[in-house]
């Protein structure tokens, strides 16, 4: 018996609005999402799902076991917000100052529960196991590689990924996929430069951090234009630098965070290395001193090309291949790398702005909203590729 795909997704979309708009009101920031995980379990619970929760401290898993043998797949959506103020004022504006859902995890939450109503509802022609996991604090880096050391990917062994991404970047019924990486790596560092402090008109009785972390900002720079190859992009943002406390004081210290971010893990690991070198060279050519730490981080996003091709197959069956973008790699960051570094899988990216509606402003930002009928797509997207890759 064929399934119409479309129509079951269509009788669950005012449901799926409901739960989206609910998390919306309601946003948490990474690791406690309580409230969220409460919502997650409990859906699942209702659907008859069995439900392990408390994994890295909010995160949700939901197992869906099919009536005949088959692979195990695990379908990813993370569940936090950001520290953003929402500027909207819709009806389902955030109810949390300073709390916002500014990236889309509330769509991929309430995409993956209605993914997770519909299959467990179609357990007889499943043959397998689909592990739905509902991962926090990926706006933190942190959430997925506490996840595995939960063993996230065991019990059972987990064979194939399948993650996505809202992504106002594309229009509403576009999927972007490609082989390989799709996103960089992201590693947050903190450097902190050691002087001498003194009096402003006498510099030579102090050593400055100011003036030296002037040097090292731009010597750090060189790391990107002398010794990154120019097929492999890569980027360094200082982000934040403090120190000194009046205009006519040298002060002692100089704190600066910055980020990194590649598309190759090998490029990634030598810039990792070659940070501190860089400011041991130029703090102690200024007799200052410093300390490096790297305080987090994830992987480049590298999708399997098998996985890919499924995915793009079925998506190009299902919205026509006009539809599908071979979108180029963005130096934008997402810890599903860890997932995919041990098993095999696919994320890919659902177009979701509509400048029309004036829903085309970009993640992270206070006026970020995104066009509802990317869920009913994404959704459906999904059940399709589970239905083409475990259904009898």
């Amino acid at each position: 018996m064929t399934i119409d795909i479309k129509r079951i997704v269509q009788a669950v979309v005012p449901q799926m609005l409901h739960t989206r708009r609910e998390l919306h009101a309601h946003p948490e920031l990474s690791f406690q999402e309580h409230r969220t995980s409460q919502l997650i379990a409990e859906t699942m619970r209702s659907l008859g799902i069995d439900v392990t929760d408390g994994i890295a401290g909010t995160g949700v898993v939901g197992l869906i076991a099919g009536a005949h043998s088959g692979p195990t797949l695990m379908i990813r959506a993370d569940i936090d917000a950001l520290p953003i103020h929402e500027a909207s004022t819709s009806a389902y504006t955030s109810q949390n100052p300073g709390i916002m859902h500014a990236c889309g995890h509330d769509g991929h939450t309430a995409v993956l529960l209605t993914v997770a109503k519909i299959l467990s509802e179609h357990r007889s022609r499943i043959a397998g196991q689909i592990k739905l996991v509902f991962q926090p604090a990926e706006e933190t880096m942190e959430g997925a590689n506490r996840m595995l050391t939960d063993r996230v990917m065991d019990n059972p062994h987990v064979d194939r990924v399948l993650g996505f991404h809202l992504w106002n970047p594309l229009e509403v019924g576009q999927i972007g996929i490609r082989t390989g990486p799709i996103f960089a790596s992201a590693d947050e560092f903190k450097l902190i430069i050691h002087g001498k402090g003194g009096h402003g008109a006498l510099p030579h009785q102090a050593i400055d951090p100011i003036l030296i972390s002037a040097h090292l900002i731009s010597g750090l720079q060189a790391l990107i234009s002398r010794e990154s190859p120019p097929s492999k992009p890569a980027v360094l943002t200082i982000g934040t630098i403090h120190g000194g406390s009046a205009y006519n004081v040298i002060a002692d210290s100089v704190e600066m965070t910055g980020t990194l971010r590649t598309l190759d893990e090998d490029l990634r690991q030598t810039l990792l290395r070659r940070i501190p070198e860089v400011a041991a060279g130029i703090t102690s050519s200024l007799q200052g001193s410093f300390g490096f730490e790297l305080i987090r981080g994830c992987p480049p996003v590298d999708n399997d090309a098998n996985v890919a091709a499924f995915v793009s197959d079925v998506a190009s069956n299902l919205l026509g291949n006009a539809n599908l973008i071979a979108v180029e790699p963005a130096t934008t960051g997402d810890d599903i790398s860890f997932f995919l570094n041990e098993a095999p899988g696919c994320y890919f990216l659902v177009g979701s702005s509509n400048s029309s509606r004036g829903l085309d402003a970009s993640h992270h930002s206070p006026n970020f909203d995104f066009d509802e009928q990317a869920l009913s797509i994404a959704t459906e997207l999904l059940i399709s590729c589970v239905f083409e890759y475990m259904t009898v």
